[in-house]
């Protein structure tokens, strides 16, 4: 089969064998497979993320030495099945899958282990107990976003976000995009994203965002604090609740008999944003901890490759609240398939190209240019290297 390798940064088209598939595992055609952010990270700092992933117990993350076949977001059809697998996938069957595959007890990521070959060929193995039908006859452009869509869905899970929320997207590459398109799909009033490229705003709107902010013009946490009662400075704060005092102590009750009896309907809780940060350069984050508001829920959606410098008396003095994610539950990507199958969920604007396996290299060239594309699926079917438009 042809196959897209990588090994020691450079990406080239090969034959290799057909896979196999193993006990409980499935053989697919593939029809579409994603190219990731994490995969334009790992061609050049996959040993800075093996080192880190290590540290977590998981030694098996590709290596620059290694010859691997990367992609992850996969969409294919049932061609083949292993042992001890049933017969709920008959072949043809159109399907999409969480990216692991279980060898005995060892699990390995599709298309970021040497031991797992993705989605940047003509076929490979999945497991058959994180596979999904996929339903409705969802087009294969749309089906192939359910992976990267379900790392947008975790994200907003993880920030509890309310509709009466205000919602900060910084950065609006594809996960950026991805987060927007999943608030607005969850009826989230204020919706407010940030990004230096043209393109990228341009493609925030297409989502659904309700401002749209260049940082190099406006900052986007005015934007977002606006009238709407957020505490900006430590006096701030401090004055507040000196005012409060000084109101309540008219009341016929002391200060503190009132304040607990706000405290138990929410009344004193205090109004904050919730951002979602989904650029993952260095500095960044200390960036949006120095500038958000007090009691801010930051979400940490980017990945910073190398090591980076915080300061954590900002997050303290804030009092904010950090989440960092990765990943989605299995439950969660089945819940993010049907909503993109039953149109809940717009995904449509994400896509901007296809290519081949031939034009693997020239995408991911393409894809460091914020301004030209934002994803680009491959497609084992078209022959040309060059990439099409969507």
């Amino acid at each position: 089969m042809k196959a897209a390798s990588l090994i020691r940064g450079s990406l080239e088209l090969v034959t290799l064998p057909a896979p196999r598939p193993k006990a409980g595992q499935l053989l697919l055609d593939v029809k579409r497979c994603g190219i990731c952010g994490s995969d334009l990270h790992a061609r050049l700092h996959g040993d800075d993320l093996a080192d880190t992933l290590q540290l977590c117990g998981y030694p098996r993350y590709m290596r620059s030495g290694q010859r691997v076949v990367m992609g992850h977001e996969i969409y294919g059809e049932v061609v083949g099945h292993g042992p001890w697998t049933s017969d709920r996938f008959k072949p043809g069957t159109p399907v999409v899958t969480v990216p692991l595959v279980r060898t005995g007890r060892q699990v390995d990521g599709i298309g970021l282990s040497a031991d797992a070959p993705g989605g940047y060929a003509d076929q490979v193995v999945v497991q058959e107990s994180l596979t999904l039908r996929v339903p409705n006859g969802l087009h294969p452009d749309v089906a192939a976003l359910t992976e990267p869509m379900a790392v947008a869905w975790h994200a907003v899970n993880r920030g509890q976000v309310t509709r009466k929320d205000i919602a900060v997207v910084l950065g609006c590459g594809p996960v950026g995009l991805a987060v927007i398109a999943v608030l607005k799909a969850r009826g989230v009033a204020a919706v407010i994203a940030s990004d230096y490229s043209a393109g990228r705003r341009a493609l925030s709107r297409s989502c659904g965002a309700d401002t749209v902010v260049d940082p190099a013009v406006e900052s986007p946490w005015q934007r977002a604090s606006a009238g709407r009662g957020f505490m900006a400075t430590m006096p701030d704060e401090y004055n507040a609740g000196i005012d409060a005092i000084e109101g309540m102590d008219r009341l016929p009750v002391p200060w503190w008999t009132t304040w607990r009896a706000l405290d138990k309907v929410g009344a004193t809780s205090p109004k904050r944003p919730v951002v979602f940060e989904c650029v993952g350069v260095p500095g960044m984050l200390d960036g949006v901890m120095a500038a958000a508001p007090l009691h801010s829920r930051v979400v940490v959606v980017g990945v910073c490759m190398g090591s980076d410098t915080t300061r954590p008396s900002l997050a303290v003095n804030k009092e904010l609240d950090l989440r960092f994610v990765v990943g989605y539950t299995p439950l969660e990507f089945r819940d993010t398939l049907h909503a993109l199958a039953d149109g809940t969920l717009d995904a449509s604007h994400l896509v901007t190209g296809k290519v081949g396996l031939a034009g693997v290299a020239h995408a991911f060239t393409a894809l460091a240019d914020p301004d030209i594309h934002a994803k680009i699926l491959i497609d084992p079917a078209l022959e040309s290297p060059d990439i099409m438009p969507n």
